[in-house]
C-alpha cells in the first residue's frame, strides 16, 4: 500500500539522528548563552592593565566595549548594523568613556592609532586580507590585536572539536540559565552568517599579513588570534 501524495512514507520519516539533532536545537534555543562573551575575560588577559585607546570592531550590543573601558581611557565601538548600535548606546551609561558608531569595517574603521583592537565573530564577514591589513595599520606601536573568529570546518581536528562542543554547549546553556528556559540576550540578536574560510587558510594569510601572529583552535566553534605590534612605543630621541 503506497502513501498518498504529500504524505511522508515510511522511508521519508526522520531517523533517530535527525530527531536527536532537532531536539538538541530546541533545547539550545530554550537555554541560549553567548559563545562570544565566553571569551571576553580571556581577551582582557591578552591586553595590558592600562592603555590609552581601544577599538572594538563589530561591537554589537557593546558588552566587550564596556569591558574594554576598564582597561582603556577611551573606547570606540563600531558596527555595521544601525539597530544594534542604537541598542549598545541604550545599554551604555552616558558618562562612560565608550562611544559607538555605525561603520563598515575595514575601510570605515577609525584610524586611531589604537593600543588595543578587538574583533569577535566578525572577521569571517569581512575580506580577510583587507581587514587584517587595516587592523595592523590602525594599531599604535606596541599595540595588541585580539580576534575571536569562526572558520569553516575542514580537518579532522575541526570536526573533533565540533563534536566535543555539542554536549558541552548544551550543558553550559543549562548551567548558565539554571535549568530554566530563557530569552536570547541582546548580544545574540545581531545578524550572523557561516564562515567560508577554513582555519588553515586563515592561519596562512594571518601569518603573512601579521608575522608572528598566534592562532589557536578553540571549543565552541571558535579560534583565536593574537598579534602584538613590535614597534617600540617609546622610541629614543
Amino acid at each position: 500500500m503506497s502513501s498518498s501524495p504529500g504524505t511522508p512514507g515510511p522511508h521519508d520519516r526522520p531517523g533517530p539522528a535527525h530527531r536527536l539533532l532537532r531536539a538538541l536545537d530546541r533545547f539550545n534555543a530554550a537555554h541560549p548563552w553567548d559563545h562570544n562573551a565566553h571569551f571576553h575575560r580571556w581577551i582582557l588577559r591578552q591586553l595590558p592593565a592600562r592603555c590609552d585607546r581601544a577599538l572594538d570592531v563589530g561591537s554589537g550590543s557593546g558588552d566587550l566595549a564596556r569591558l574594554l573601558a576598564t582597561r582603556a581611557r577611551a573606547v570606540d565601538g563600531i558596527d555595521a548594523d544601525p539597530e544594534i548600535v542604537a541598542r549598545a548606546r541604550e545599554l551604555t551609561g552616558p558618562d562612560g568613556p565608550v562611544t559607538f558608531a555605525v561603520a563598515e569595517a575595514p575601510d570605515g574603521a577609525p584610524y586611531g592609532p589604537y593600543d588595543a583592537i578587538t574583533c569577535v565573530a566578525v572577521l569571517h564577514h569581512l575580506p580577510l586580507t583587507d581587514a587584517l591589513t587595516a587592523f595592523r595599520e590602525r594599531l599604535a606601536p606596541g599595540g595588541t590585536l585580539v580576534v575571536v573568529g569562526l572558520a569553516r570546518e575542514s580537518t579532522r581536528v575541526d570536526f573533533l572539536l565540533a563534536l566535543v562542543s555539542v554536549p558541552l554547549n548544551a550543558a553550559t546553556g543549562w548551567i548558565r540559565n539554571k535549568g530554566r528556559p530563557s530569552p536570547r540576550p541582546a548580544s545574540m540578536t545581531a545578524r550572523t552568517r557561516p564562515a567560508s574560510t577554513t582555519f588553515p587558510e586563515t592561519v596562512r594569510e594571518a601569518r603573512r599579513v601579521l608575522p608572528g601572529a598566534r592562532l589557536r583552535r578553540r571549543l565552541f566553534w571558535r579560534y583565536t588570534l593574537v598579534w602584538r605590534d613590535r614597534r617600540d612605543p617609546h622610541p629614543a630621541g
